[in-house]
């Protein structure tokens, strides 16, 4: 990095969308405060972006629209990257590292995709990647679970780390609302985008989970290996019924490690009213993580917006400006987290973990249909925790509902293809996994 009098840090910001006018407009109007903290001057100095906002630039000296150029300029000390996307973001931050700059990303995608590549680069080049914007907006996970609780082997993680499939699951509980309708709804509130994939799928919660995963188990980043199921399948009927059994659904990440290996899923989940995620409503995210000597601890509030993610953006930038004000040098910690290079735990695959079931069946009214799925599932060795069994107004098709007791996926997998080879079987069985979550506090 450039040589020159630790009193200033000079910034340049490669996008000015939502993330990066948030991280100007903070600098600016918390001025003051930042460089009381971080013992130095945080100023932009660049800023490319190919939409001017001249009103946030005012201060700015160099303004432009070329990443690329700020990413190698010599008199830049930190690159801020808040393009978004791939293949231009990752080669803003691939120059910027080169150069022997500190990068501060809030890229999860990118991250979670190709950040092996980059943090590999970071450390030959004895620079900082830091990324604590691109997990959960405004809520510090990433030093939490990085400095906070590095004295702790941690057990398992679960989060509600989408706001957008946070809010419509909220919405069709309160509402009895069918998912398309609140999708459209968060849409028009801006909650969703237009292409909504990326939320409603479990892409983004997937990228969030692999980055923590990746922290909390000293695992190199396995996004490829992060099991990933959407929650546009649920119906109010199963919100319903999963009330009637004392719970509430939740598309939650969950990491966890086992004897076996290492636990990455991301999935609709049963959760019991009385647990904290549980009650984790509307747009906001909450993780849990529990640790073996701490326990139990939760992180909530809100996990996407401009001000929420510069606020992280600032925190990392007032940690560089520190670690420069004192000399440090680079990186002073490893890029995510305490790698253990002796931790070969495998990510294990969906059909490899055990897990409780929620059970919707669609059957014909007919005697002896329930004693015929008994059968199936007793041939797996799966037991029965609870049945929720509806009379039929006439010979129409009616849902069985079961909650199993634990049991290994695979097995579950054969008895469900057993059961929709049955006759009495009108559909397609609709499962979601039941989380415990033994250890949290109530």
């Amino acid at each position: 990095m450039t040589q020159h009098t630790p009193t200033q840090l000079r910034i340049g910001i490669c996008g000015l969308g939502t993330v990066g006018a948030g991280t100007l407009r903070l600098l600016e109007e918390n001025k003051e405060t930042i460089t009381r903290r971080s013992g130095c001057e945080i100023v932009v100095t660049h800023v490319a972006t190919r939409t001017p906002k001249p009103e946030l630039c005012q201060n700015v000296a160099h303004s432009g629209d070329d990443p690329l150029a700020l990413a190698a300029d010599p008199s830049v000390d930190v690159v801020v990257e808040t393009i978004g996307g791939y293949d231009v973001a990752f080669d803003v931050i691939k120059t910027a590292l080169t150069s022997g700059k500190h990068v501060v990303t809030a890229n999860k995608a990118l991250i979670a995709e190709k950040g092996n590549e980059l943090f590999a680069l970071a450390r030959e080049k004895a620079v900082t990647l830091a990324f604590e914007s691109s997990v959960a907006g405004g809520i510090p996970i990433i030093k939490a679970l990085r400095e906070g609780l590095a004295a702790n082997e941690i057990e398992w993680l679960a989060g509600i780390i989408n706001g957008t499939g946070n809010f419509i699951l909220s919405e069709m509980t309160a509402n009895q609302s069918q998912f398309a309708d609140v999708l459209q709804e968060a849409q028009e509130l801006g909650y969703a985008e237009a292409d909504p994939t990326f939320d409603v799928e479990g892409i983004d919660a997937a990228h969030k989970l692999t980055i923590m995963a990746s922290i909390a188990f000293g695992i190199p980043l396995q996004f490829d290996k992060t099991y990933t199921e959407g929650i546009s399948k649920v119906t109010p009927d199963d919100i319903n019924y999963a009330n009637e059994l004392g719970y509430e659904v939740k598309h939650l990440g969950i990491a966890r490690k086992t004897e076996s290996g290492i636990e990455m899923r991301v999935h609709p989940t049963l959760v019991a009213k009385s647990r904290l995620l549980a009650n984790v409503n509307g747009v906001g995210n909450a993780i849990l993580v529990q640790g073996d000597f701490v326990g139990s601890t939760l992180y909530s509030g809100p996990g996407a917006g401009a001000e929420a993610t510069a606020s992280a953006v600032v925190a990392d930038l007032i940690d560089l400006a520190r670690q420069v004000v004192a000399g440090a040098t680079f990186p002073v910690y490893p890029a995510l987290g305490y790698r253990d290079a002796s931790n070969d735990s495998p990510v294990l695959a969906i059909e490899e973990i055990d897990a409780e079931y929620y059970l919707r069946i669609p059957v014909i009214d007919r005697v002896g249909v329930m004693a015929k799925i008994s059968n199936v599932l007793q041939d797996q060795e799966i037991s029965i925790e609870a049945i929720i069994q509806k009379e039929a107004a006439s010979n129409e098709s009616v849902p069985i509902v079961i909650l199993t007791h634990r049991v290994k996926e695979a097995k579950l997998n054969k008895a469900m293809a057993a059961l929709e080879n049955l006759e009495e079987i009108t559909g397609a069985i609709m499962r979601i996994r039941v989380e415990p979550f033994h250890g949290e506090a109530t």
